[in-house]
């Protein structure tokens, strides 16, 4: 009976120390990893090379959980995007607000990052904290080379958000009506959006 307790009790313990040694892992990236993705923000391509030779892992996130290609995609970094994608980084990873790679380069018009993006697999149903497809926020800032180039896969035009937008009420209401604005409400009607929606 005693004897049994002990096991019992000695197996807890060492059960309860390896989810917890098993839990400091998730989350928390080994200072290979966290160098990738700081090298990878600062755009510093050498670096991220050598630390993917050395074996700094792409799927570690820092704590806003960012990957080391979320990292690049923000700072716009092409090259070091491109390596990462080669050595299999997630386009499709999303952080703490919900942006990934592919997300992202979409809203932010980084259109060499979305081309590799979605030669990678990117899901084009993903959506960002807004509910919104990467088409959506590429149309409000008028982003027209991004809106082309997302109209030449099947991404849904007449997405709706969880605020009500579809990417053509975006880009009549929220757009400043110029140039830019005009030529995506053109490209978006010519792709079929409903107007009835906006």
């Amino acid at each position: 009976g005693r004897r049994r307790i002990v096991r019992v009790g000695a197996f807890l313990i060492l059960a309860a120390a390896g989810m917890i040694a098993g839990g400091a892992a998730i989350g928390q990236a080994a200072p290979a990893d966290r160098a990738l993705i700081a090298a990878a923000q600062r755009g510093d391509t050498a670096e991220v090379g050598r630390l993917l030779a050395a074996g700094a892992s792409v799927k570690e996130r820092d704590d806003a959980g960012r990957t080391a290609l979320l990292a690049a995609t923000q700072g716009n970094h092409v090259a070091v995007a491109r390596l990462l994608i080669a050595a299999g980084a997630d386009v499709n990873a999303q952080d703490a607000i919900a942006d990934s790679p592919f997300l992202l380069a979409g809203a932010s018009g980084h259109l060499e990052i979305l081309k590799l993006t979605l030669a990678a697999g990117a899901d084009l149903a993903s959506v960002n904290r807004y509910g919104g497809t990467a088409l959506i926020p590429a149309a409000h800032y008028g982003h027209v080379e991004t809106v082309r180039t997302l109209l030449a896969t099947k991404i849904a035009v007449d997405h709706v958000n969880r605020l009500g937008w579809t990417a053509l009420l975006e880009a009549i209401i929220l757009g400043d009506g110029g140039a830019a604005h005009t030529e995506i409400v053109r490209l978006l009607v010519a792709h079929g959006a409903k107007l009835q929606l906006a």
